[in-house]
């Protein structure tokens, strides 16, 4: 069945990207791009994600139960955009969730994603119920105002399945299971001995997703959580049954991308992303990182950008930002900000890698401007001009070199 994207937003995605408006559209029939736009989310731009387009990144935002500051998330909102993330996330999971929701999506120019699960369990806990007398209904429920408030694309995590319970039993591992979505649906499974509600009604799922162009974002509620559980029996059992559901969602006319890990170590990268596209079928891949190491907390931001340049170059599509809180707590502005230059730089790194089209441009540029000492020019195409700026300043050369090497700067005086 065909996918039902307005044309003006594959010409918008074309225009961005420097490609032609035909290749959008004919990555959207076969899957391989995701256009990121509800179609009641009016006042955003649509995004492109997938096969031949630039690499892009994910900013999370939201409150947490210990921490509920509505202001901050919106100013984390307002530095997204201004730094140029392609997407946010609103992970809310404290406070009054859906009024933060709302006035997320409308003051965001850019796409916003939901977790649903995350609001129908807290909805649960303000009329004191517990996590195990969720239904399939007041689940959907959730997911459907998702929809017509004006979300982009929501992570479901379908793939987690009763089929999985025995293996999950047998196959301890040393962080067990780190989604909170999927935490939620394996205790739900456990407790109610039935199967995965966003996987039995899935076809009710398509329904509701294709009637507003909302992305599904296949989540990997599965994922490893640290190095040692990397690429397990696990992770692959859960990654088979979203291939499955990449089909369906196809044939519905829906469009979906799938999330991966996670922790994985550097040299399993690569084939994690080979994996995914062929038991997928080529559906644009979004990793959440990845981390290559455990043992970097207050550095993860970096540890991620070295696995999603990783990522990136071997074909992933969609980087999720790391801060340099994660593992620690709730991200500050300044985490929010390292943590998107940390994840502009991978995905600048693998579309060069991937040869994209004028990936190089502007790092040709700004060697032009060093070449020519022509700093203002150089810390204006910098993916963080304010901190170079103020680095600059900091130092205090003159404008024909810097405290590096002074008089011996090997480029002043080079004559080639």
């Amino acid at each position: 069945m065909a996918i039902s994207i307005m044309q003006e937003d594959i010409q918008k995605v074309a225009k961005d990207e420097g490609v032609d408006s035909t290749f959008v559209r004919e990555g959207v029939e076969k899957g391989t791009i995701v256009v990121l736009k509800n179609k009641l989310h009016k006042w955003t731009k649509p995004v492109g994600v997938g096969k031949g387009l630039k690499t892009k990144i994910n900013v999370n935002l939201g409150t947490s139960p210990d921490r509920v500051d509505y202001d901050l998330e919106l100013e984390k909102l307002k530095l997204s955009m201004k730094m140029g993330a392609d997407t946010v996330m609103d992970l809310s999971t404290g406070g009054e969730v859906r009024d933060l929701r709302i006035k997320v999506i409308k003051e965001s120019k850019i796409p916003v994603g939901t977790v649903p699960i995350y609001e129908a369990v807290c909805k649960l806990a303000r009329n004191r119920k517990t996590l195990v007398e969720m239904t399939k209904e007041s689940l959907f429920s959730v997911i459907e105002d998702h929809l017509k408030s004006g979300v982009d694309f929501i992570t479901v995590h379908c793939g987690l399945t009763r089929r999985a319970l025995p293996i999950i039993d047998e196959k301890k591992r040393t962080t067990g299971i780190v989604s909170r979505g999927g935490s939620f649906l394996y205790r739900w499974m456990k407790h109610n001995n039935k199967e995965n509600p966003l996987y039995e009604g899935y076809d009710d799922l398509l329904d509701m997703a294709k009637e507003y162009n909302v992305t599904l974002s296949l989540g990997d509620g599965l994922r490893p959580g640290s190095i040692a559980d990397s690429t397990d029996r696990i992770q692959v059992e859960e990654l088979l049954i979203l291939g499955e559901l990449v089909d369906r969602a196809r044939d519905k006319g829906v469009q979906a991308m799938v999330e991966g890990p996670g922790h994985i170590p550097i040299h399993e990268i690569e084939a994690n992303v080979l994996l995914e596209k062929k038991l997928c079928h080529q559906a644009p891949f979004y990793v959440l990182g990845p981390l290559v190491i455990d043992c970097a907390p207050g550095y993860d931001h970096i540890v991620s950008a070295i696995g999603g340049a990783v990522a990136a170059s071997a074909g992933a599509d969609f980087l999720c930002y790391v801060t340099p809180s994660e593992h620690l707590g709730l991200p500050d502005l300044e985490d929010v900000r390292q943590g998107i230059v940390a994840s502009q730089i991978a995905a600048h790194a693998g579309d060069i890698a991937k040869e994209m089209r004028l990936a190089d441009q502007r790092d040709r540029l700004i060697s032009q401007a060093r070449k020519k000492f022509d700093w203002d020019r150089m810390i204006s195409l910098s993916l963080d001009p304010e901190r170079a700026r103020k680095k600059r300043g900091e130092v205090g050369s003159d404008s024909q070199k810097c405290t590096m090497c002074g008089e011996f700067c090997a480029m002043r005086e080079n004559i080639i």
